[in-house]
């Protein structure tokens, strides 16, 4: 049996264009917020001429702006993730409880699920930045940097090559909390706990990012860990009753 996807990029099925029209709408994030067009086309790896039928084609539809040479992205492309987050009744589960646990520990807090090697916030309460890149929902970081991200791996039936992560993600599994120190960046100490569904599978995980000078490990142990694992244990509660 073959293992390539009959549905895949090389099937007649697979509409390439539009795939490259999402790319293109990737390329922008937090820290690239207005582009030029060979930018586009650069990190979209799309051609010049590419990018620009995409871009115009955007700019048409209102999901993409232009100005002094430079594009951004319109508030219309939140639509795009509106009906998925609709309904998804996970981010209004969980937004109280993640309000209640900031006021608590006095910390930023946020929740994420799993998206292929990545994870995509869905929730969050700011309290203040420690990361020089804006979190907002639907940012996305890589998941073996982050701690919730190691958390839904955790909870992942296969596990990576590297021997070394994969026991990392067993004992993850197993004590059911991670503690990330530095990373994303420097000096960034974090802890998240997974969130589990109505069937027992972990569907999110919840975390506190705190200042590695201001948050002693210790101090994230006894008074950060419990917090948050209260909080979890509460989401959980109240996701087996939806």
């Amino acid at each position: 049996m073959s293992d390539v996807d009959p549905r895949g990029p090389d099937s007649r099925e697979y509409v390439q264009s539009f795939a490259r029209g999402l790319t293109v709408i990737r390329a922008f994030d937090a820290d690239h917020p207005r582009l030029t067009l060979s930018e586009v086309a650069a990190r979209a790896e799309v051609t010049r001429a590419a990018a620009r039928r995409f871009l115009i084609t955007l700019e048409h539809l209102g999901y993409v702006r232009s100005g002094r040479r430079r594009f951004e992205l319109t508030p219309r492309v939140l639509e795009l993730g509106f009906s998925y987050l609709s309904a998804l009744s996970l981010p209004e589960v969980v937004q109280p409880h993640l309000e209640r646990l900031s006021r608590e520990v006095g910390e930023s807090v946020s929740a994420a699920v799993l998206d292929g090697d990545d994870i995509v916030y869905v929730a969050r309460v700011p309290v203040r930045r420690i990361l020089s890149v804006g979190i907002q929902i639907g940012t996305r970081f890589p998941a073996r940097d982050t701690s919730m991200g190691r958390v839904l791996l955790a909870a992942l039936a296969e596990r990576p090559a590297d021997p070394e992560f994969a026991a990392e993600l067993d004992q993850i599994a197993d004590q059911g909390w991670a503690i990330v120190e530095a990373g994303l960046e420097p000096g960034l100490r974090s802890v998240a706990a997974p969130v589990h569904g109505r069937d027992g599978r972990v569907v999110a995980a919840v975390n506190i990012p705190t200042s590695a000078s201001l948050v002693p490990l210790e101090r994230l142990r006894a008074e950060h860990l419990p917090a948050l694992l209260r909080t979890t244990a509460a989401i959980d509660a109240e996701l087996r009753h939806l």
